[in-house]
């Protein structure tokens, strides 16, 4: 698998860990379904707010992409939920974590409301 990063001067930069688009040459997709902050032992959303949900959440899209043959870096495209945008950035800090270069794609925005009472849900595609 081939990823290439795109980037042109004529759009906005990245303002965080994403890039502007990603190509894939002659890959298979994978389509994770959003991940919640749930924990896969118990089924109960983990404790300690949206942070240790993103954490979680990532963890869960780990394990999926495992299960497939990829990891984090096979990752293209991200949407992440929020429940409330003003966990933006502690989201935003934790989701970095777990790339260390050629970010994927993403969206972020907020919504009404996630399942379970939940702050944070993260959907990813991969290209394997």
């Amino acid at each position: 698998m081939k990823k290439n990063i795109l980037s042109t001067d004529k759009a906005p930069k990245a303002i965080g860990a994403y890039s502007q688009g990603v190509t894939i040459e002659n890959a298979r997709l994978v389509f994770v379904s959003g991940q919640l902050g749930l924990d896969p032992a118990t089924g109960a959303m983990v404790s300690g707010g949206a942070a240790a949900e993103a954490r979680q959440a990532m963890n869960n899209l780990g394990a999926i992409l495992k299960a497939a043959g990829g990891d984090y870096a096979s990752i293209i495209k991200t949407t992440i939920y929020l429940a409330d945008i003003g966990d933006f950035a502690a989201v935003n800090e934790i989701y970095a974590g777990y790339f260390t270069a050629d970010f994927p794609a993403r969206a972020a925005f907020a919504v009404a409301a996630l399942p379970r009472g939940g702050r944070v849900e993260i959907e990813a595609i991969a290209a394997l």
